[in-house]
């Protein structure tokens, strides 16, 4: 039996449903619109936590509240999250009022300040509205709940371009008790993670060791979150945080238990469906694009090939307009600065071949066509390089793109 037959897919399961979580959203003023704009989750008890961050070297004030807030014991209560400013580039204002909502998430939500992490997301290099985070923030504790409707107002709270709320659970038995693991995500534009994805959040009722659960996540970033790519550009908020409540009642999970296997395999496949939605929902999107890469020299020689390939603007663009140019997924292969043997490359359009041993073939056009049309577009690289392989997943890239980042600010 494989790994990932020992996990289901908790239907209208969210952040929520794992045991002593409970969330909530609403509108406080930083959005232009009446969008929800303000969110929190809550555990009951100190969870373990761990995450990972932006590369990005320009990192938002509340990257370093959240570092500080782990660093105290590993454990946290609480996040909470705006949308609409991103408090990056804001300088010691910036720093302070970070600080300021961790204090009153902390008081309102009746835990210490090192118990909460906090997360932004919106527009760069303008102070937040600190009256209206506060007055927000107070009344966060009554609109949060255990059940799916604080999940969704939570969902809600962290979109900025975002078309679709971005959620997913999973279940599984582990020393004969029910675990779930759960995730809402957002992120539509400036994606391309090099840690995680814009904002992530996943909540477990499984009892975890601290050192295994920031080892996983790291690990799981790197073949889910950052193997994403919608424009190439790397967000200063990004932010993958895990929290995991214990109250499942297992066996502390260590990489040594015999259900390690099992339940990162779950956990994988809650921040893979999280990283495709955010591709899928790429701003001005219309096709989720996927890259598989196969007979690579290794799997990170592949992954640099797959996000090279699915992040280049003119096998996206080529995508949008159903054009079955394999010459752009060539010559993307071919600037990748991995090994490649130029004599062997096969390449299909989902079962379509369009080249074999670097050389074309001939292909029915109008069925390409039809393929290209599709929801999802499948790119397939075989190099017969190696034993490596990758997938990495992005979108086409459209009118709708330019003309929403051309206004992002206004």
């Amino acid at each position: 039996m494989g790994v990932a037959s020992l996990y289901k897919v908790v239907e209208g399961g969210s952040v929520t449903a794992p045991k002593g979580f409970k969330a909530g959203g609403l509108h406080c003023g930083l959005k232009k619109t009446t969008r929800n704009d303000l969110a929190a989750i809550l555990c009951e008890v100190p969870a373990v936590a761990a995450a990972v961050y932006t590369t990005n070297v320009f990192q938002a004030a509340p990257i370093k509240v959240t570092q500080d807030s782990l660093a105290a014991s590993r454990t946290l209560r609480a996040v909470v999250v705006n949308s609409g400013n991103a408090n990056a580039c804001t300088g010691k204002q910036g720093e302070d009022d970070a600080y300021t909502m961790r204090e009153e998430a902390a008081k309102v939500l009746g835990v210490a300040p090192s118990d909460v992490a906090v997360a932004s997301t919106g527009v760069i290099g303008e102070l937040m509205k600190m009256d209206r985070v506060t007055s927000g923030i107070a009344q966060l504790p009554a609109v949060m709940s255990t059940d799916e409707d604080g999940a969704e107002q939570f969902c809600q709270a962290i979109l900025t371009t975002d078309l679709v709320k971005k959620e997913v659970c999973v279940s599984l038995v582990i020393d004969d008790r029910e675990v779930k693991i759960a995730g809402a995500a957002k992120g539509s534009g400036m994606i391309h993670p090099n840690m995680a994805t814009m904002l992530g959040f996943v909540t477990t009722d499984a009892a975890i060791h601290p050192d295994a659960l920031q080892s996983l996540i790291k690990e799981t970033t790197d073949v889910t979150f950052n193997m994403i790519t919608v424009d190439g550009d790397t967000s200063t908020n990004d932010m993958l945080l895990a929290m995991a409540s214990g109250l499942a009642g297992n066996q502390e999970l260590t990489e040594k238990h015999p259900d390690w296997d099992g339940f990162a395999a779950a956990f994988r496949h809650v921040c893979q469906v999280l990283a495709q939605a955010i591709a899928r929902d790429g701003e001005g999107a219309t096709r989720l694009v996927e890259v598989e890469v196969t007979g690579a020299v290794s799997d990170l020689s592949a992954r640099a090939i797959a996000k090279t390939i699915v992040g280049s603007s003119l096998v996206k663009s080529a995508v949008f307009g159903a054009d079955a140019n394999w010459g752009r997924i060539i010559a993307a292969l071919g600037r990748a600065g991995e090994p490649v043997n130029p004599e062997t490359v096969d390449i299909h359009l989902g079962e379509i071949a369009v080249l074999t041993g670097s050389k074309p073939v001939a292909f029915d056009e109008d069925e390409a066509l039809a393929y290209l049309k599709g929801d999802t577009v499948r790119i397939v690289v075989d190099l017969k390089n190696g034993e490596g392989t990758a997938t990495a997943w992005g979108c086409d890239l459209t009118y709708d793109y330019v003309r929403i980042n051309a206004a992002y600010r206004t």
